[in-house]
């Protein structure tokens, strides 16, 4: 896997965390570096280890499917794409709800803190681990690309709050 290749599935996997870094961004009122460091780190941080724990569960299942990796990675790949565009249109349709129920808006609540933060986490991070097991099923080296999936989740956030 070439570096551009990595890097283009790195940033492909980084867009939902951008996604709830803008949405983080608008919601909070003042943004200061704190939630901009934690979103960065959370995020980054599940991106690589979802992406690890991924490669190691293909590692574990290779033998069992390696007459059809090469099918299931596609598959995945799939269905991660699948994911995202799925996830893009819902964000739409939720930005026009929102924007009809901006009256009866309550007190916001902080996604940069508590359990928020660590299920916010887990949602943006679940295609990494699908990439993950791709990637042990093609038999890629993991630890490049791991760090770089969570370096660019983490650039992804932080841009995200500040844009947001």
């Amino acid at each position: 896997m070439s570096l551009l290749e990595t890097l283009l599935l790195a940033a492909a996997l980084a867009t939902d965390a951008l996604a709830v870094s803008l949405a983080a961004g608008v919601t909070l009122r003042e943004i200061n570096p704190g939630h901009a460091f934690r979103l960065g780190w959370h995020f980054g941080f599940f991106q690589a280890a979802m992406t690890l724990v991924g490669w190691s569960i293909g590692l574990a299942v290779y033998e069992l499917i390696a007459a059809v990796d090469h099918w299931v990675a596609f598959g995945l790949l799939i269905l991660v794409a699948a994911r995202m565009i799925i996830g893009s249109l819902r964000a739409d349709a939720r930005k026009a709800d929102a924007r009809k129920d901006e009256e009866t808006e309550a007190a916001p609540v902080d996604p940069t803190r508590g359990w928020s933060l660590v299920l916010l986490s887990v949602a943006t991070s679940i295609d990494a681990l699908a990439a993950g097991l791709s990637l042990s099923l093609l038999r890629v080296s993991i630890w490049l690309p791991a760090l770089l999936i969570g370096l660019t989740a983490a650039l992804f956030s932080v841009g995200g709050v500040y844009l947001g």
